[in-house]
Order: C-alpha cells, then sequence, then structure tokens
C-alpha cells in the first residue's frame, strides 16, 4: 500500500532549497535534506528526482508572483494599476531574488504551465481595460502592450537582483513606463500622475 504524502515534507524541502539559494550554498541531494530530518529519498518521493526539484521551485516562484499581482487592489485607474503591477513585480522579484532567477530557468518544466501565462494575462486585462475607457487607443495590441510593460518590469528587476543596477535607480521604470503609454495614446501629464501613484503602491523603493 502507498504512503500518504505529507505535503509538510514537500514544503520544508522547498523552503530548505530556497534558503539555500539565497545563502549561495549548492544544492546537492545530500546538502539539501542535511540538517532536515529527511533522507534523501524522500527528494525522489515528493518530487522525482532533483530535476522535479528544480521545476516545483519554478512553480513556487509563479505561485509567488501570482499572489503578489492579486494583492494588487484594482482602482478605477487601469493605467496606475498596470505600473502597480509593474511595481509589484519588481518587488517580487527582490523579495527573493535566487527564486526569481529560478523562475526563468527554461532547463526544468513548470508543472503548470499556465501560471506563467496567468501573469502576463492579469496585465492584458488591465490594457484592455485602459482602451475601453479611452486612455490608450483603439488600435493597441492589448498583448503586446502588456508585453512591452512586462519587458520594463523584467529587465529592471533582473539588473537590480543581480547587482549591477542599484534599487535606487527602479524609480527608472516611471518615465519608461510613461513614455510606453502616452505612445499608446494616452495623455502625458494624466499618464505621469498615473504610472507615479501605481509604482509607488509596492515599496519598491523609498517615497519621494
Amino acid at each position: 500500500m502507498a504512503r500518504t504524502k505529507d505535503p509538510a515534507v514537500r514544503a520544508l524541502l522547498l523552503r530548505r532549497a530556497a534558503q539555500m539559494l539565497r545563502a549561495r550554498e549548492p544544492v546537492t541531494l545530500r546538502s539539501l535534506v542535511a540538517g532536515t530530518g529527511v533522507s534523501t529519498m524522500a527528494v525522489y518521493t515528493y518530487f522525482g528526482g532533483m530535476d522535479g526539484l528544480w521545476s516545483a521551485l519554478r512553480q513556487e516562484g509563479f505561485t509567488l508572483l501570482a499572489a503578489r499581482l492579486a494583492a494588487v487592489a484594482p482602482s478605477a485607474d487601469p493605467v496606475r494599476d498596470l505600473a502597480a503591477q509593474g511595481a509589484a513585480y519588481v518587488a517580487n522579484a527582490l523579495d527573493a531574488p535566487d527564486l526569481y532567477r529560478v523562475m526563468f530557468d527554461a532547463d526544468f518544466e513548470l508543472e503548470d504551465p499556465q501560471a506563467a501565462d496567468d501573469t502576463l494575462d492579469s496585465l492584458v486585462r488591465n490594457v484592455g481595460r485602459a482602451k475601453d475607457s479611452g486612455r490608450f487607443r483603439g488600435d493597441v495590441d492589448p498583448l503586446e502592450l502588456a508585453t512591452q510593460s512586462w519587458v520594463i518590469g523584467h529587465g529592471l528587476a533582473s539588473l537590480a537582483t543581480a547587482g549591477p543596477l542599484p534599487e535606487g535607480a527602479l524609480t527608472y521604470a516611471i518615465p519608461m513606463l510613461t513614455g510606453l503609454y502616452v505612445a499608446a495614446g494616452d495623455d502625458p501629464a494624466q499618464c505621469g500622475r498615473s504610472v507615479e501613484r501605481g509604482w509607488r503602491t509596492d515599496p519598491v523603493t523609498p517615497p519621494m
């Protein structure tokens, strides 16, 4: 009779792997279970091996990101909401930089690939809201503009978590996003106010 898996053991191993990544410790089968009270067999039982562990870590990264984005309270201003989602994206990366890097390691399949698509879909919906409200032109492609927004956030987050870009430079997102949305048809002054309000909703940088 198969033994029932304990979700607490799975969570323990994921937490341990994330802690080791943050501490820049090599994650091997033996080092992962050292001091946890579980055997190396647990990695096979819960993940099918180390490749499965890395896939689960990628999934955990997208799960945390989805929760961070879901915590962005929608407002009557869809452009503000787009910027707020960008701020949440970057803040999530800064909170768990090593897990953030694992998220985009395509060498390991995601357990649920839809999770990655869902993070982009939330941006697409807000672009659609901005179009419907008249802030963006009717010919704007929501997926294309959402992807461009993600590229800005991902680029800044990647540079900040890797070290070359100081966190104070993350405010570069404000003029970059403003320029992107003005090009999509938004009024420059209104857009600037919306983007700045949105970017300040998640504490990626100290308030001005």
